[in-house]
């Protein structure tokens, strides 16, 4: 029998990777793939809302991948746009907020405004916090911490002694939401890829061969339940771990 979680991770992470490797086994460019994933997001997007999970952050465009190929990153570009005026409807009626994370200024207007008014449409939305990382990197995320806090440091309005983990945890893109329970790749790759370097600290990291597209709600149950398999200890021994009351 298959474990069942007490309670859901309330925090899941997932970078999607697999999109061109599928879309090359069918001998169709890149883009076709990356178009395809959209349905794996919207199979994640209701697993989630199925299993109580509060807090999901995809991994969409790195700053990285600034460096692919010019047609890619314009076919990327294209399918946000199309995305965000076919998705949002759905999401806020699901009661998903949506919200982009990174530096978004690198966007152009156009773009820029629908990813905007897609946050403001769902900031009133509570059943999913639906995060979006666009031109993202954990490094990044880090460093624009960091500044915060030297800005503050050069205002007067924090000690340099008074700069500690919790401090620089509010300067993170996602500072008030559930930390991270479980971080997923798909795709095959063993890597974090830059990705909320800050926030995978304690979290239990799963890697699955399966493509992006193919990745559906019975994938993220099969996650879920390889999560419920481990012992978070944070440190600690077993039979601490086991105490009511640690976490």
């Amino acid at each position: 029998m298959s474990p069942q979680p007490s309670t859901p991770p309330r925090h899941i992470a997932i970078v999607m990777d697999g999109n061109g490797r599928w879309a090359k086994a069918r001998h169709r460019p890149r883009s076709f793939g990356h178009n395809a994933g959209r349905k794996a997001v919207r199979e994640v997007v209701e697993g989630c809302l199925r299993q109580g999970v509060e807090t999901l952050t995809l991994f969409a465009f790195s700053s990285e991948n600034w460096q692919r190929p010019q047609d890619e990153v314009g076919a990327l570009m294209t399918l946000f746009m199309h995305a965000l005026d076919k998705e949002v409807d759905e999401l806020h009626d699901q009661g998903a907020r949506l919200r982009f994370v990174g530096d978004l200024g690198a966007f152009d207007t156009p773009l820029h405004k629908r990813m905007v008014a897609a946050m403001t449409r769902t900031v009133g939305n509570d059943k999913l916090h639906l995060n979006i990382a666009v031109n993202y990197g954990g490094r990044w995320d880090i460093v624009q911490a960091a500044r915060k806090a030297a800005e503050a440091v050069v205002l007067g309005q924090l000690r340099v002694e008074d700069i500690n983990e919790q401090q620089l945890d509010h300067g993170m893109c996602l500072a008030e939401l559930p930390p991270l329970d479980l971080f997923i790749r798909t795709g095959g790759e063993c890597r974090v890829s830059n990705f909320l370097l800050w926030q995978l600290a304690y979290a239990e990291l799963y890697f699955t061969e399966t493509l992006w597209p193919d990745f559906d709600q019975a994938s993220l149950q099969l996650a879920i339940e390889d999560y419920a398999r481990r012992e978070r200890r944070y440190g600690r021994v077993s039979e601490q771990a086991a105490r009511p009351g640690l976490t």
